[in-house]
């Protein structure tokens, strides 16, 4: 894991590829092809640099940002124009970077696959990182369907050496973009090995390529063809891809120092807490204000509605009237009453209890899907965070009233929310304390992300088999992830567990994925497929109720607009209707 991100950074600093379709193109003449075309490890280099564009921030180095944009998070950066739908166009400058960065990697790909083709190395390193090249543009290519529809399309026989200034293809259809996307795949599962050894951890591989076509046939409800792809990894049915889900749901998302899971098909790497640009910058996002030494820190939170969604312990609906009767109808100074506690303006101690329970309130959290409270930092739990430098501190989440007394601070025993909301903080993804003196680089989480996983992987199973109207079979892959979470499985007894058909196992896998996803930047993506996207756009309201800001919905939104600099340099391209 190391090795690979010393040549991806390595390899990033000197390789031929400065820009894509839209960014500033530094030509290639620093690099002569009589001199870097030539070994075994300028091979190895060459791929290295088109993962160091796969996780570069605008391209996937943001996908758990993703969650701001669908109904289990709230936020104000960076994808506001596109959650809110208040301000979103065609200028919209996450839209656009979007867009650069998918082709930067898409160009990148494209420029290993035309050169690898002729290097003086062997046919096994050739065909490995072509490989390599045709899992990475057609995971580009993928999002790009996923957002906009048809691009334009270009594969290597484009020299982005000669063409940069002069890219003008149209856009192809959905259809043919998802074709091409499909033979890349096709190619990457022939060419990909089925693991790699340490020192190539989080390379593509044959079951990520596997994984992501059963994807792209799921999505295009081709659920025979999906089927097959997800089943060829989770039973192992040609290869030992090895894949188990990790015992520990929490420990899954704390994988750092060379620690490793199973579960992990493709994932973003991390090999250092203490030095910039080794890693995903998801406390600068998700990280409270008493996370190591965060200036601003939640930019996106958990929704409410996230939060209500996870079941009771017994697999049964959460419902608050049931802790605290007339919750739901009560309306903001009623919750206030039953969960605000008054503290000392020095933000050290509870100085009064109030009306509120912190106890019960506290079990109402705690007694539920454990997947909840490892997620969200939720009301009188605690979180270790650090005092205003890098020190571990014990920390406090309450629900202070202002008119009582005085307000959290960062620097003292309770969280405080930077953005002012009244709302819950991510958990999950944020480390604690210090790690021990491993964590220093503050705008960076030591972990290892998932792009895909197998949980992720199992759910699309579930739901394959139960479009397929094969509900047994659905229902015992979803329970597989439901026993690992500490969860009852469905159909094992209560009522509330029975399974009614179809509809009822699609409403389940879809709220499955919530629960087990959460944080991981899929639900909006899930929600666009499913044809959900306009149900699920509400007002983001706070923990009492409180309005945080509107959302609105047109029908537009179902596909992104092209940013218009792009329109302006490729006159060959249509806008996306409604734009």
């Amino acid at each position: 894991m190391k090795t690979l991100y010393i040549k991806v950074l390595a390899a990033f600093s000197i390789l031929f590829l400065h820009g894509c379709e839209s960014l500033d193109y530094l030509p290639a003449d620093q690099l002569s092809e009589k001199t870097f075309w030539q070994t075994e490890e300028h091979a190895r280099q060459a791929s290295a640099g088109m993962y160091a564009a796969m996780k570069a921030t605008w391209c996937f180095g943001m996908e758990f940002t993703f969650d701001m944009c669908s109904d289990i998070a709230d936020g104000s950066s960076p994808w506001s124009d596109v959650s809110r739908g208040t301000s979103f166009a065609s200028n919209s400058a996450g839209v656009q970077n979007h867009w650069q960065y998918l082709y930067e990697l898409v160009h990148r790909a494209n420029t290993v696959i035309r050169n690898v083709a002729d290097m003086p190395v062997s046919q096994e390193t050739i065909d490995r990182v072509t490989g390599e090249a045709k899992f990475l543009r057609a995971l580009a290519y993928f999002r790009m369907l996923n957002c906009w529809g048809g691009v334009p399309y270009y594969d290597e026989t484009c020299d982005i050496n000669k063409e940069f200034a002069s890219l003008s293809n149209p856009r192809c259809t959905a259809d043919e973009l998802r074709a091409h996307v499909l033979d890349d795949l096709d190619e990457a599962i022939r060419k990909l090995p089925v693991k790699w050894d340490g020192a190539d951890y989080g390379r593509a591989t044959k079951g990520a390529a596997y994984a992501l076509r059963g994807k792209v046939y799921l999505f295009d409800r081709q659920w025979e063809n999906a089927i097959s792809d997800f089943e060829e990894i989770v039973y192992d049915r040609t290869e030992s891809y090895g894949y188990s889900l990790h015992p520990d749901y929490n420990g899954l998302f704390r994988l750092y120092n060379g620690n490793k899971s199973d579960e992990m098909i493709f994932s973003i790497q991390s090999i250092d807490g203490n030095t910039a640009g080794y890693a995903l910058d998801i406390v600068s996002y998700f990280g409270n204000k008493s996370t190591m030494r965060l200036i601003a820190g939640n930019l996106i939170v958990p929704s409410t509605t996230l939060v209500d969604m996870y079941e009771n312990p017994d697999g049964s609906a959460f419902d608050w009237d049931d802790v605290f009767p007339g919750f739901n109808e009560g309306g903001s100074q009623v919750r206030r009453n039953y969960m605000c506690v008054a503290i000392d303006q020095g933000s050290t101690v509870v100085t009064s209890t109030l009306d509120c329970d912190t106890a019960k309130v506290a079990a109402a959290y705690r007694n539920r899907d454990p997947r909840l409270c490892l997620n969200v930092i939720t009301p009188y739990s605690h979180y270790l965070g650090t005092d205003a430098g890098s020190q571990p501190m014990d920390k406090q989440f309450v629900l202070a009233d202002p008119t009582q007394g005085g307000a959290p601070m960062e620097a003292f025993a309770f969280i405080r929310n930077s953005e002012g909301w009244n709302s819950y903080f991510w958990r999950k993804w944020i480390p604690t304390g210090n790690l021990d003196g491993y964590w220093g680089e503050y705008t960076r989480t030591p972990y290892e992300f998932p792009l895909i996983r197998l949980g992720d992987v199992i759910l699309m199973l579930a739901e394959a088999y139960n479009e397929s109207g094969l509900t047994d079979k659905a229902m015992a892959e979803v329970n597989k992830v439901r026993e690992r979470a500490g969860m009852p499985g469905l159909g094992s007894g209560p009522e509330w567990l029975d399974v009614n058909g179809y509809e009822d196992m699609a409403v389940r896998i879809r709220n499955e994925r919530a629960y087990e996803l959460a944080g991981e930047g899929l639900r909006y993506w899930d929600l666009r497929r499913w044809g959900l996207l306009e149900d699920s756009v509400k007002d983001a309201t706070d923990i009492f109720g409180d309005l945080m800001y509107v959302r609105s919905y047109q029908p537009r939104h179902e596909l992104w607009p092209i940013p218009l600099v792009e329109m302006e340099r490729n006159r060959n391209l249509e806008q996306n209707p409604g734009w």
